[in-house]
């Protein structure tokens, strides 16, 4: 051995968003000068930087390189000890590369966010919000979730489940809260109680997340007002009823007058015979109204318009659906593999047939089972169809290993396609013609990116950095405009504007046919 070399300190400590050095020492004990490359292996390595990143020395002389250790303040950055290895690469002796094992800790740091969604309920007898719990720090988060009034009062009581959670670093919880008034509001306006969620930890203090319930009374304004109406009514009616006396017309005539009317009766006048009698009178004929008898008419062609829109939605995309671009996108991406999940059986291009169906549902119960609650593909699209959670999550999967996507606006990128097609699907809760044009655009060329490696680079603008902003605020992070690691990981989840809600088509050209 040629080289001899030593750590100074062989262990060390650093707090993550900060950094540390690390001193090697190195002697080249051989008889000849040489230049020594230095590699950090380990865990850690990509947190390392050497510098000077190569050195020469002569026989007998001894260099000194520094190792710094700068590892984020984010979840991957666990908490405890880390290994870590540099090796060290003589240019002349190639048979003499050495390893020099050290130790570093990365401290424990703690960040949690909670969201309530949503942040205000309404009901009459409940009221049923869910909080979100975020664990952003790099050590297993241990908590307890409990509510209460602001006010102090006690209007309402919580249940909540569940009342413990333990979350892992880099991912999230949700907690389902119920709310119940412990007084009814029969009659009167809607009443709002403010209330709290919070997320306790030992050692330290509650995170606090503040909601609002609106109690709605049982009988609204409108039906009190009605009812009151009609109890009046019923009133006045039935005093007039009792109290109203029918006038009485008798034809009974003393015997007298009767006997003389039958001794010298009277001939009847004889009827006009210029005047027709009623019976002869010819009827109306119903006038014809003013569209042409098309009242009816009328009433079926907006039902037949009704049953048009509707044909042309609601998503999600099932196997009832002529073949489409969006299935022949999903194909083409399960095919490349995605989640462990790919599509090897024959298929029908832009078709949900069996094959198709299988691989997707591959998919969504890979996302589900990898993410936990977090991932609802299988709850929200159902198993097996294409709607916008699915394929938010299927766009996303073209970002591996990304902790950000840099993007600047005014640049062109061949990440812009993908970015805008995510944000599309995962904010649009109805797609229009604007939408539809955009996400055709944006789906061609994800499929051209995959299929034929072509990178067709779109034009960042101020519109998509707003799409980002509002999509950061579906779940509280702050609105910065850029594609950071928080952001990729909601899209991978499926995360979508109104989870609960499928969506709806207005665009007229709908399920665009797919490419060649």
């Amino acid at each position: 051995m040629t080289t001899w070399t030593s750590l100074e300190p062989a262990s060390t400590t650093v707090d993550p968003g900060s950094s540390t050095t690390v001193r090697l020492r190195l002697r080249n004990t051989g008889d000849v000068v040489d230049e020594y490359r230095f590699e950090t292996v380990g865990d850690v390595a990509p947190y390392v930087t050497v510098e000077p990143p190569a050195i020469r020395l002569f026989p007998g002389t001894t260099g000194i390189v520094e190792l710094t250790f700068a590892p984020p303040r984010t979840p991957d950055a666990a908490a405890g000890p880390h290994p870590y290895g540099v090796r060290v690469l003589p240019t002349e002796q190639h048979g003499a590369a050495t390893v020099v094992e050290g130790n570093v800790t990365f401290t424990t740091f703690v960040e949690v966010r909670a969201e309530l969604v949503p942040q205000t309920v309404k009901g009459r007898f409940r009221g049923r919000p869910k909080l979100a719990v975020d664990n952003l720090g790099n050590t297993v988060l241990t908590a307890s979730i409990g509510g209460g009034d602001k006010s102090g009062g006690g209007d309402l009581s919580y249940e909540i489940v569940p009342s413990n959670v333990q979350i892992e670093p880099g991912r999230a919880a949700f907690v389902d809260a119920t709310l119940k008034p412990r007084q009814i509001t029969w009659v009167g306006q809607k009443q709002e109680r403010p209330y709290e969620l919070s997320v306790r930890r030992s050692g330290y203090e509650p995170l606090a997340v503040n909601g609002t319930y609106v109690q709605r009374s049982l009988l609204p304004f409108w039906m009190m007002t009605t009812l009151s109406l009609l109890l009046a009514l019923t009133i006045t009616g039935l005093v007039l009823w009792f109290t109203y006396k029918a006038p009485v017309r008798t034809l009974a005539q003393e015997k007298l007058q009767q006997a003389a009317a039958t001794a010298l009766p009277e001939e009847p006048p004889e009827k006009p015979k210029d005047k027709p009698t009623q019976e002869a009178a010819p009827s109306e004929e119903p006038k014809a109204s003013d569209d042409g008898g098309g009242g009816e008419d009328k009433e079926e062609e907006e039902t037949k318009e009704e049953e048009t829109q509707t044909k042309q939605g609601p998503l999600p995309l099932t196997s009832e659906d002529p073949a489409n671009l969006f299935v022949q996108f999903a194909q083409v991406r399960l095919v490349a593999g995605a989640n462990n999940c790919k599509l090897v059986d024959a298929y029908t291009v832009g078709k949900l047939d069996e094959a198709t169906e299988a691989a997707l549902t591959c998919f969504q119960k890979a996302n589900d089972s990898r993410y936990g609650t977090m991932s609802r593909l299988e709850e929200t699209d159902g198993l097996g169809n294409l709607g916008r959670s699915t394929m938010t999550a299927l766009l996303a999967a073209h970002f591996v290993d990304a902790k950000s996507v840099p993007l600047k606006e005014g640049e062109e990128s061949p990440e812009v396609p993908w970015v805008r097609n995510i944000l599309l699907w995962g904010t649009q809760v109805e797609i229009d013609d604007g939408d539809l044009d955009i996400t055709i655009k944006s789906t061609k060329a994800n499929i051209d990116y995959l299929r034929k490696q072509i990178h067709a680079k779109d034009t960042m603008t101020s519109g998509i950095t707003n799409r980002i902003k509002e999509y950061q605020g579906l779940f509280g992070a702050a609105r910065s405009g850029v594609m950071d690691e928080t952001t990729l990981s909601k899209t991978k989840l499926g995360w979508i504007k109104q989870q609960n809600v499928p969506g709806t088509v207005t665009a007229k050209d709908w399920l665009p046919a797919p490419m060649q």
